[in-house]
């Protein structure tokens, strides 16, 4: 089998595709049903076997994602169901679904600090508001195959998980995925079709929402992309206007409505954007805490925030600083 995997990286190699050996081996493995790891103890391909890899090899040379032809994306601690229609995850944006858990978990044992101390030391009405005040609130905008809001479901159990998408393609596959995730045992998602550009997005939650994060559509419309995202990623889902940030104003002012005073905001955003989205919340004058994070390639990649404590305008011009994640 080695030999017949070999010639599949070369030619991949060939077509453009980076991870030519990695994802030659990938797609063996996917055809014969193992893991990557067990493709050494495997006795190759059966002819009907050959005849698939060999037809996956040429698909991808033609640079269709990897991910469409094995119909999963890995993402954290999930393979999440993608394809046609849905914007295929990426690696990097892994770091802002750990900011989200990581803001999710800090609200979660904060609260049952909270609830405890209630409980030890009561005053009027202060166990009955501390019963079940544990659970977070967090909402996951152009929410796309549900990448950032499972991840979150699943890494904090007791979280309360709000998913937004436009799109009904998209939509399609966030559902499959929200509902194989619940049938694996982690909690519900609640998926919301709207468009996270409308001022009246998700009323009902305004004020209530403990950690926001945003994926959004983001790359400026002149910028070429790689033959997987121009051919295959939906363009609503990848480009954000002619400066990219279309989507990305919008919400930030709808967050900081939908951010109870003290909740954080995390906004995945294009390289080039490492000072102009810090500067847009800066201006709200609503957010604190501004701070914008590299990837691991070290390029800008997203920015985080909180609502002001006080839940009052700052006026202009916040500060804010560069950090890593």
């Amino acid at each position: 089998m080695t030999p017949v995997v070999s010639r599949a990286a070369r030619e991949l190699a060939v077509a453009g595709v980076a991870s030519a050996r990695a994802e030659a081996e990938i797609l063996a493995a996917y055809v014969l049903g193992v893991t990557r790891g067990r493709l050494a103890l495997t006795d190759g391909f059966t002819d009907s076997q050959l005849d698939s890899y060999r037809a996956l090899v040429s698909r991808r040379c033609r640079r269709e994602p990897l991910q469409h032809l094995t119909g999963s994306a890995g993402f954290r601690h999930l393979d999440l169901a993608v394809g046609p229609g849905v914007f295929v995850p990426r690696p990097e944006t892994e770091l802002l679904a750990g900011w989200a858990v990581e803001q999710a978990r800090a609200v979660e044992q904060d609260r049952a600090v909270e609830r405890d101390r209630a409980v030890a030391w009561p005053r009027v009405g202060e166990v009955a508001r501390g019963e079940g005040a544990a659970a977070p609130l967090v909402v996951d905008l152009c929410s796309g195959s549900g990448a950032i809001a499972l991840s979150v479901a699943q890494e904090v159990p007791a979280a309360r998980v709000v998913a937004v998408e436009r799109s009904p393609a998209a939509l399609s596959w966030l559902r499959r995925n929200a509902a194989a995730r619940a049938v694996a045992g982690d909690r519900p998602i609640e998926v919301v079709e709207a468009d996270v550009t409308d001022p009246d997005l998700l009323a009902e939650l305004v004020g209530q929402v403990d950690v926001l994060v945003c994926n959004p559509p983001y790359v400026p419309r002149s910028v070429a992309v790689p033959p997987e995202v121009a051919g295959h990623d939906p363009a609503e889902a990848v480009f954000g206007g002619a400066d990219g940030l279309d989507v990305i104003r919008p919400v930030l002012h709808r967050a900081a409505t939908l951010l109870r005073p003290g909740g954080g905001i995390g906004v995945e955003h294009d390289d080039t954007h490492g000072a102009v989205v810090p500067d847009l919340l800066g201006a709200d004058g609503r957010y604190v805490t501004i701070t914008d994070h590299r990837d691991l390639a070290g390029r800008p990649r997203f920015v985080t925030a909180s609502r002001r404590a006080d839940g009052r305008p700052a006026g202009p011009a916040g500060t804010w600083q560069t950090g890593s994640s």
